[in-house]
């Protein structure tokens, strides 16, 4: 533990006692989420969106093992054992729409979480290794969604297989082979469909280990704030239990009535209907496009559409759609700013909703056809997502003049002068 005023655990019971002492479960739990571990005192709700996502991996875990029960990855059968579990299995439509409409609620979370990280600075030191961690469950989340996307084999899922894995064959030397590798062949099928079903059961138990160092990570530094200003001591925390396990038991009950009324009320919104038709190799869709929390990335694989420097359009596309997740596994050193929050920074603050409104123009343009003005628009959005990371962020770090900080936690939150009036090391409220 960084904070060195955390009071030391000492069971009450006899049998806690007993256990403490041969194995430390207590302790630990008592450390990492309870009354142990104290966490700044100002932090609002968008800090639940942590918690929301271990929640989110919790519900695709129990219904992707139920489900895994009943799928047969099988490319003559896959397609019919998905209406088997919709029609005949006991509350098997409840279990296969909560999984689906699951993931979504997943990126709409993490994305969130992520965008809190960049508003407020949290992948600034000392918390370095907590964002780089963060990026790599991203990755793992991005990877699971995919090779669950292809398994129901539908129509835009085989096709979304076709030509996410085409552009493998772009890498020069290695990309066929990898590509060939990656399906068991040259084109998506039954081998293709058991590699994608092992896998996508086995990355959310990666992707839960990981989340544990992650959380690991976070307790060695502490918990960032809306401030940015680092804890100084008791006054500026509270106990993680009981006021936000409490808030962010609020914000888990306000999560699942939203999750609830899409699983009840709309559970194919976010879903594609071709893929309700079974898997034709010999009938391309009109339009192929991936789920939504691909279309950003999407858009920018396609944004190149003509060869530069002898380097194919495709292969520009490929690097290009890698780097722009790449690039946030530098945002640490990018961004030398000592300011962390944005409440302080009144250039970066801008920066950052013109990169919300980029990214969410970049979306549309993912699912919209690759015809102009789209292809123009995506361009431009495309190169203003670079530019915002390797140009701006840079610049307003050297030139930008922040607000002046506050001096600690508290007299953000007593607004200064009743924290002047507050005595030293007074608990907080």
């Amino acid at each position: 533990m960084s904070f060195p005023w955390a009071e030391h655990y000492r069971p009450h019971h006899p049998m806690m006692r007993w256990l403490d002492e041969k194995l430390p479960l207590p302790r630990l739990v008592y450390n990492a989420v309870g009354a142990g571990y104290p966490v700044p005192r100002n932090l609002n709700y968008f800090w639940n969106f942590g918690v929301l996502a271990g929640a989110s991996l919790a519900i695709q875990i129990v219904t992707g093992i139920i489900l895994a029960m009943h799928y047969a990855a099988n490319g003559l059968v896959a397609f019919d054992s998905v209406e088997h579990i919709m029609r005949d299995v006991n509350s098997g439509w409840l279990i296969r729409y909560a999984h689906m409409n699951g993931a979504s609620f997943f990126f709409i979370v993490v994305y969130i979480h992520i965008f809190r990280g960049l508003y407020y600075g949290s992948y600034k030191a000392p918390r370095e290794m907590v964002w780089l961690l963060g990026v790599v469950i991203f990755l793992l989340m991005m990877a699971t969604a995919f090779m669950g996307y292809v398994l129901p084999w539908g129509q835009m899922s085989f096709w979304g297989a076709q030509v996410i894995t085409g552009f493998f064959s772009a890498i020069p030397l290695v990309g066929e082979p990898v590509r060939q590798w990656l399906l068991g062949g040259y084109a998506p099928d039954n081998d293709a469909l058991n590699r994608f079903f092992s896998l996508h059961y086995l990355l959310p138990f990666v992707i839960a280990a990981v989340i544990m160092l992650h959380i690991w990570a976070l307790h060695i530094p502490g918990s960032n704030n809306p401030t940015g200003v680092a804890v100084q001591g008791p006054a500026d925390t509270v106990p993680f239990h009981p006021y936000y396990t409490a808030k962010d038991g609020f914000g888990l009950g306000v999560f699942l009535v939203l999750f609830s009324i899409m699983l009840f009320f709309a559970p194919n919104y976010l879903g594609h209907p071709d893929n309700y038709i079974p898997a034709n190799p010999l009938a391309t869709p009109a339009h192929i496009v991936p789920e939504w929390y691909f279309w950003p990335f999407y858009a920018i694989l396609r944004a190149f559409t003509f060869d530069f420097l002898f380097v194919p359009a495709k292969l520009w596309g490929v690097v290009a759609m890698f780097s722009a997740i790449a690039l946030l596994f530098f945002l640490p050193w990018i961004d030398r700013s000592p300011v962390r929050s944005a409440n302080y920074r009144p250039a970066y603050r801008i920066a950052f909703w013109m990169l919300v409104a980029d990214v969410a123009i970049l979306a549309w343009i993912g699912k919209s056809p690759a015809e102009e003005p789209y292809v123009r628009i995506g361009q431009f959005a495309a190169a203003y997502y670079f530019a915002h990371f390797l140009i701006i962020v840079p610049l307003i770090a050297r030139f930008e003049t922040p607000k002046p900080l506050p001096n600690s936690i508290t007299e953000s939150v007593l607004h200064g002068e009743a924290a002047e009036a507050a005595p030293l090391g007074l608990a907080a409220e």
